[in-house]
């Protein structure tokens, strides 16, 4: 059973952001499936006092507020295991429960732009891009989810344990999918580019446009898909060629083997390119 609470009156922010249909939210719909829903107002006594006899009967609690709010609300952590001395306690905040940003704001944009997605995605020499639709906060809730399944499996070998807390800092999830980036600068003194809809670590990639002006997304990721590719076009000469013989000579090659690749699917429709290159695996 998930119960969100929310505040009488507006409620959350969510519910205002579209699409809409016949007034209703519909992203409030999806990223509130199967919660229960109702208002509580935690900064007035009577709110606090109708939480506090909710609390015994969760496992968890997700709090996402800027750090503190809850302790001056009068409901520090004491006094959650107090009442439930089990509890799991999310705490979902943009930078963390301490550091140097612990109350700015978080909106996924941040998180994107603080990570370091936003300046690796985009074409070559432009700018830095964000995705059309925000990933920072699901990708944050899927780290939530789990940090809480591993303290419930923990619970469950130790019943004798005392409840925990989970510090999840939505920056640093963002930042957890980068990872090769960080010890590629501190290892390497590379600073990681935007490459467009090209790859930056194999090649032949791209997005090319077929014959019949649809767009197909290519990779060939490993050696044997790149001479599959090879037979398929009939350009086996290419699999001993010295600029596409292994994946760090053709990332060298990249330009020129990416126009191979866009001759080949641009003189085709889309039906047939997908096909054939399916049956070749």
């Amino acid at each position: 059973e998930a119960v969100k609470a929310e505040l009488p009156g507006g409620g959350d922010a969510l519910r205002a952001l579209p699409p809409h249909k016949d007034g209703k939210p519909l992203l409030w719909k999806a990223v509130n499936r199967n919660k229960r829903a109702i208002t509580l107002d935690l900064r007035k006594p009577e709110g606090q006092d109708l939480f506090k006899r909710l609390l015994p009967r969760f496992d968890v609690l997700v709090e996402n507020y800027r750090p503190g709010t809850l302790d001056r609300w009068g409901l520090p952590r004491e006094t959650l295991w107090k009442l439930q001395p089990k509890l799991t306690i999310l705490r979902v905040t943009g930078f963390g429960q301490t550091g140097p940003y612990p109350n700015y704001a978080g909106l996924a944009r941040l998180f994107e732009a603080y990570s370091g997605l936003t300046y690796i995605t985009g074409e070559p020499g432009g700018a830095p891009t964000h995705p059309s639709y925000p990933i920072g906060d699901p990708i944050s809730g899927v780290f939530g989810a789990f940090g809480v399944l591993v303290a419930l499996v923990h619970r469950m070998k130790h019943p004798e344990a005392p409840g925990q807390e989970i510090d999840l800092s939505c920056t640093e999830a963002m930042l957890r999918l980068l990872e090769v980036l960080p010890i590629e600068y501190e290892q390497l003194g590379l600073v990681h580019e935007r490459t467009g809809s090209s790859n930056a670590v194999v090649a032949p990639a791209g997005v090319f446009r077929s014959g019949d002006s649809e767009w197909v997304s290519f990779t060939a990721a490993t050696q044997s898909v790149f001479e599959r590719f090879c037979t398929l076009i009939e350009r086996k000469d290419l699999i001993a060629d010295p600029r596409f013989c292994d994946n760090p000579s053709r990332m060298s090659h990249l330009a020129e083997l990416n126009s191979i690749v866009a001759d080949w699917i641009g003189k085709r429709p889309l039906a047939e390119v997908v096909a054939r290159l399916s049956e070749a695996g």
